[in-house]
């Protein structure tokens, strides 16, 4: 069995995660914590690259993120639904890494797949907890579940300041050429959203984050339940 994680950030399509909090991974992965990315599909249904591509890209940007541990679902691009074997699939790989925190894509975005990751993971995370479900499997409860921003700004309840780790943020980002580099003449690549200046506007939002809190470059997320501290006031 894979050692447990402490955080496991879920994505529908690998550089999901990477787009909307690679510089929060790179942080708590030289942190010393155990971190851990799913990626519900194989984005088999991308414009451009191809399924052997996009894996060797992950696994380059993997390297740079410092990741202990990757996987893939291997669930249908653009078939994502609240199939109970969708869901199953989650509870499984959240119950054998027995994550501490989960991260989704927010609720709230363009690309309807992001929105069905988002879903799928917040029934996942619910009925990872219940015994008699799965059975086969010990139950595990997550700690907190985060939402990340991925083609959305919203007004987000908590910020990492990325600002030392954002350089190594874009550089992983950079590995999935297939996506983000503007295409040339070559005829199996076409012009797409993400390769018409998407990674200046990530980065245009991690400033815009940041300056929130008068720091360089910040990653926003979103909770469902109100943040629960013990005092005003006290340093971590």
């Amino acid at each position: 069995m894979t050692s447990q994680l402490d955080l496991l950030v879920i994505g529908a399509h690998p550089d999901d995660a990477e787009i909307g909090m690679g510089g929060t991974i790179v942080k708590h992965a030289r942190a010393g914590l155990r971190v851990g990315v799913c990626d519900m599909t194989k984005a088999e249904m991308s414009s451009n690259g191809d399924v052997e591509t996009r894996s060797r890209e992950a696994a380059d940007a993997s390297r740079l993120l410092g990741l202990a541990y990757r996987s893939n679902l291997g669930l249908p691009d653009r078939g994502l639904s609240l199939a109970k074997e969708h869901i199953d699939a989650v509870v499984r790989e959240i119950r054998r890494l027995r994550p501490r925190v989960v991260f989704a894509p927010h609720w709230e975005d363009r690309h309807p797949d992001h929105v069905m990751c988002s879903r799928i993971v917040q029934e996942a995370v619910f009925s990872a907890k219940l015994r008699r479900y799965l059975p086969e499997l010990p139950a595990w409860t997550v700690r907190e579940t985060y939402f990340y921003y991925i083609n959305g700004v919203d007004a987000p309840d908590v910020l990492v300041d990325i600002s030392a780790v954002q350089p190594v943020k874009m550089e992983a980002l950079a590995c999935y050429r297939s996506q983000f580099e503007e295409p040339s003449s070559e005829a199996n690549r076409v012009p797409t959203p993400l390769n018409q200046g998407y990674l200046e506007r990530v980065a245009a939002r991690d400033r815009l984050f940041g300056q929130l809190r008068s720091v360089a470059y910040a990653e926003g997320f979103a909770s469902r339940v109100p943040l629960l501290i013990d005092r005003f006031g006290m340093e971590e």
